[in-house]
């Protein structure tokens, strides 16, 4: 026979044993990840749209919430921070030196990095073009009309900004074809930068200064900030002109993994850099003006984006190591370019 003290210790027991389970969850997923992103400077709208739709996308498959922290600027400051202690999960910036500097420099990842994911890495591309006020007033319809008497150009600084690079280099590569050699790369090149009144550190500033401040008669630019440009303050004001020949600009993503397997984040990191070559990113990356590397989103696109003749870094440059060190190492030739005015 059980005793009335038993039943009263096991009627006590049992209610705290119902009350702590009304109070817990019915399921206890994975604690939250957060992501820093550390991302070059016209990125901004693109992930703003991107990362919610990631983190929709990875709760329903693993249940776990996902925080991020971006960080833009221009892409070689943005390199050099990380180099300095910026503690990035992913690096997406505008070109794949910037990336080569973390492994060779900092270790934080693989030599062979572009390898990990499809593409080189790069799950959409851009080019550049010119952005130029409505009715395009100084007649700019390419690269020859930018060394016009009386045009200011607008570009950001090389030093700093990854789109700098690859306006400087689509420049050299119509100069090159314009003079049949390097020396007439070197000099068109050289009379262009005499036509820019201020440098900016980042493609974004060099915007906001063409756009804003109203500065200058045309803007060397990502053709997705040209787009945005053009789509927010209205066709009323900008029209977008396509050179005759341009780049193939590849702006990479990478996972850092020295500090994902600090952070615990490895797994989610990869997946999100991952999921931006899904059919929902790659609608989102076309959106927001960048060229999406799917066949079937880009050809619903396919009337954004004109066809262009576009020169590459690796075949008309050797690729990003070596043009780095040419032109825009300290000394380099974009350096001798400057000193010289």
């Amino acid at each position: 026979m059980t005793s009335p003290s038993f039943k009263r210790r096991a009627f006590l027991v049992s209610a705290v044993a119902a009350t702590v389970l009304s109070a817990a969850p019915a399921f206890a997923g994975p604690p939250p990840a957060t992501i820093t992103n550390v991302s070059y400077d016209p990125t901004r709208e693109l992930y703003q749209a991107l990362n919610p739709a990631f983190g929709s996308w990875w709760k329903k498959r693993t249940g776990q919430d996902v925080n991020f922290r971006m960080s833009h600027g221009g892409s070689g400051a943005q390199s050099r921070a990380i180099l300095d202690g910026l503690d990035a999960d992913v690096a997406t910036l505008a070109l794949a030196y910037d990336i080569d500097v973390l492994a060779d420099k900092g270790h934080l990842l693989a030599p062979n990095w572009q390898h990990a994911l499809a593409s080189n890495s790069s799950p959409y591309v851009s080019t550049i073009v010119f952005l130029v006020r409505k009715g395009n007033p100084k007649g700019i319809h390419g690269w020859a009309d930018l060394v016009k008497p009386g045009v200011q150009v607008i570009t950001p600084n090389p030093k700093t900004s990854g789109g700098a690079r690859w306006n400087f280099l689509a420049a050299w590569a119509y100069g090159r074809r314009a003079g049949h050699s390097d020396a007439a790369a070197r000099g068109y090149v050289k009379d262009l930068y005499a036509h820019v009144p201020v440098l900016d550190s980042g493609a974004r500033g060099s915007t906001t200064t063409f756009v804003e401040r109203g500065i200058g008669d045309v803007e060397i630019a990502w053709e997705n900030d040209a787009l945005l440009a053009v789509n927010k303050l209205g066709r009323d004001k900008f029209d977008i002109v396509v050179p005759q020949i341009s780049i193939l600009a590849e702006p990479p993503v990478a996972v850092l993994t020295a500090n994902t397997n600090r952070h615990g984040t490895t797994t989610v990191a990869t997946g999100y850099l991952n999921f931006l070559y899904s059919p929902l990113a790659q609608t989102i990356i076309a959106q927001n003006g960048y060229r999406p590397r799917n066949p079937q989103v880009a050809a619903k696109f396919a009337h954004q984006f004109p066809k262009v003749n576009l020169v590459t870094i690796d075949k008309e440059f050797g690729g990003w190591r070596k043009a780095q060190h040419i032109f825009f190492d300290d000394g380099g030739i974009y350096d001798q370019i400057a000193s010289s005015h």
